[in-house]
């Protein structure tokens, strides 16, 4: 299967959402780089996004709001917040 910036941005999302953790994400984006195809003419983009996602869960790198917002605008996406009552 082919990575895209929308498959790239989906991971994102779901962490976001906890749909899926910090360290799924992690394996998720080291298989990524290990095995994944790239978009051609992303590849770039996408492998150093995928690479800065792969080091998430070291300490001194983290993945913070701010983290995401930033990747996300890198694969030509926003991010929104919508406020719900439980």
């Amino acid at each position: 299967m082919t990575i895209t910036k929308q498959t790239v941005a989906d991971k994102i999302a779901a962490y976001l959402h906890h749909e899926i953790t910090l360290a799924q994400l992690v394996d998720w984006s080291e298989r990524a780089l290990m095995d994944g195809e790239f978009a051609e003419r992303d590849a770039k983009t996408l492998s150093s996004v995928i690479a800065r996602l792969g080091v998430a869960d070291v300490r001194a790198f983290g993945l913070a709001w701010e983290d995401c917002e930033e990747l996300l605008r890198k694969l030509g996406f926003s991010p929104r917040v919508k406020v719900v009552a439980v």
